[in-house]
């Protein structure tokens, strides 16, 4: 599963987010495992939000939702997860799901990244 970082500096004396990228087409079983360890390498340890843009996958299955709700959860309690530029199917999952209401979803990276600069 490859994965790819860019830090976003947040606002003086602020923490910032990161985005990081999913640069493959689907999130499924196959993967899901991969995908909860590189997001943790990713992770762990740092400070401010994640935005995890998945503008190039096109599927989720059940355990690529649990990977990335794992994801979410496997972050310290003071950061959050925002989802960005989810394609109609996998916005479709996340919305018959419920899992709408847990992550903040916006339709681009760059939008989420000006909402959380200020």
């Amino acid at each position: 599963m490859e994965l790819s970082s860019n830090p976003i500096p947040g606002p003086p004396g602020g923490a910032g987010a990161t985005v990081i990228t999913v640069n493959a087409a689907r999130i499924d079983a196959s993967v899901a495992i991969q995908f909860k360890d590189a997001m943790r390498g990713l992770t762990a340890g740092g400070a401010g939000d994640v935005i995890l843009d998945l503008s190039q996958v096109s599927f989720v299955d059940s355990s690529g939702l649990g990977a990335i709700v794992g994801a979410m959860k496997a972050l310290e309690a003071d950061r959050h997860m925002h989802l960005a530029g989810l394609t109609a199917d996998v916005d479709k999952v996340f919305r018959l799901t419920r899992m709408d209401t847990v992550f903040a979803i916006h339709a681009h990276a760059s939008d989420a990244s000006a909402q959380l600069a200020g």
